[in-house]
């Protein structure tokens, strides 16, 4: 058992208390890591726990790969529930099952790794590393299945820390520090901003919003940003709200605020929730300060069409539609195909009600819709309400969903009833027009 680097440390702590916070440290041994887990635990005093979990997170943070992984796995191995307190547990409460049995139950059967993640979370920056330290985590989930339970306890606990009532909403415009506007260059992940004149166009004009939701233990991170356009009427297409050469309008003559790209900065919480009502909240900020609008919807891409649709193409039988729209729809493996009127309004004729089927019928394994835009507009009281055709004929747009865009409306006398019926029931609320569109023959079929 490597045990210097320990032994050292915890000289250390004996001669020096609380200032051996900040002092650097070298790089971690494989084993130095879950050594110092074990430490951490078995600690009481805070000042101690502080500087092994700094200690720990600064040799996590400057190990070698191979390093980082094997504390991972050791988390995995080592630190699950204690086994022999476990079975006492059990047997206590099967002899005797009171509150005070269950509650003891209850602890025994939580990972230590959980207590270790909470001790952890104590040091200066302690929750941005766990963050970064999940994000790697999931790199590995593909190769490492057995870490899916490690991932499971950072999942639950981030979701704690990360609920909606810890986060601040705040806008963002051309006055923001720069060092937070060039993140939002760096994690704008549906439509890539260009370079800092780009982002001016989207911050500057009369006609634009952005908002930005932050955490107090990450104030220089936004976790997620919202671009806003206010236009009037409800666009069908994003080009023209991208269109560099458009004219601005008065904020005050405008009647729809469009939510025209939503971006998550921080790949290590993706999964985490972080609340049902986010828009909502963008929603009621602009409502405050513009009480002109009356409409609030999304122009939101289609990541999962595409794909869904080709897999569907290639059965013998597909359940959404038949072998004569099969042969339409192949016209979508020709490049350009877009351009030919003729062609695009033949396919467009049965695109859209496999677009339809595609929101309203298939389901994944857990009976959720299968688009995960859909998901979190869904989740948040949206209604779905326009199929967009060619809304995005950019590379991006034609490659992931043949150019499909669709708008989500939000109603903020709807938004609770929407979300407890898709919370409680599964039900996609959709408007009149979109549900036309299913055939009637389209049965829901869940995704294996």
């Amino acid at each position: 058992m490597a045990t210097s680097f320990l032994n050292d440390l915890m000289q250390t702590l004996s001669d020096r208390g609380r200032s051996w916070i900040g002092r650097p440290r070298e790089a971690a041994r494989p084993g130095d890591l879950a050594e110092l887990g074990d430490a951490l635990l078995s600690r009481r005093g805070e000042a101690s726990g502080v500087v092994l979990a700094r200690a720990l997170l600064d040799g996590y943070a400057a190990a070698p790969l191979a390093a980082r992984l094997a504390f991972l796995t050791a988390l995995a191995d080592r630190f699950g529930p204690d086994r022999e307190r476990l079975d006492r547990a059990i047997a206590a409460y099967q002899a005797d099952p009171t509150a005070r049995a269950m509650h003891e139950l209850q602890e025994a059967a939580e990972p230590r790794r959980q207590e270790l993640v909470r001790r952890l979370n104590l040091a200066p920056g302690g929750t941005a590393a766990l963050v970064r330290m999940r994000q790697e985590l999931l790199g590995h989930l593909k190769s490492r299945p057995d870490l899916a339970e490690v991932d499971r306890d950072f999942t639950h606990l981030l979701s704690s820390w990360f609920n909606r009532g810890f986060l601040v909403l705040r806008p963002i415009d051309w006055t923001t520090p720069a060092n937070i506007l060039e993140r939002i260059i760096r994690y704008e992940a549906v439509h890539a901003i260009d370079g800092w004149e780009d982002l001016r166009r989207r911050l500057e004009p009369a006609d634009r919003r952005c908002y930005a939701f932050f955490h107090p233990q990450l104030v220089d991170k936004p976790l997620i940003f919202v671009e806003v356009a206010l236009t009037n009427g409800i666009p069908r297409a994003i080009a023209p709200l991208l269109d560099s050469n458009r004219l601005p309008q008065r904020a005050e003559d405008a009647d729809t605020a469009v939510f025209y790209s939503i971006s998550n900065t921080q790949k290590g919480l993706a999964g985490v929730s972080f609340g049902h009502f986010l828009i909502k909240q963008v929603v009621e900020e602009l409502k405050r300060d513009l009480p002109n609008l009356k409409t609030f919807v999304t122009l939101s891409p289609v990541p999962g069409f595409a794909r869904w649709l080709d897999s569907e193409r290639r059965l013998d039988h597909s359940r959404y539609f038949n072998a004569d729209a099969k042969e339409v729809l192949s016209a979508l493996d020709t490049p350009g195909w877009h351009q030919d009127k003729a062609i695009a309004e033949r396919v467009r004729a049965e695109l859209l009600p496999a677009a339809a089927a595609y929101f309203l019928r298939a389901r994944s394994p857990g009976g959720r819709p299968v688009d995960p835009v859909a998901r979190f507009h869904l989740g948040n009281g949206a209604r779905l309400e326009f199929l967009n055709f060619l809304g995005d004929l950019s590379e991006k747009g034609l490659s992931q969903a043949h150019g499909l865009m669709v708008n989500y409306r939000y109603d903020l006398d709807e938004i609770e009833r929407n979300h407890e019926l898709y919370a409680e029931k599964g039900d996609v609320v959709a408007a009149p027009g979109v549900r036309k569109l299913v055939k009637a023959e389209a049965p829901v079929r869940e995704l294996a």
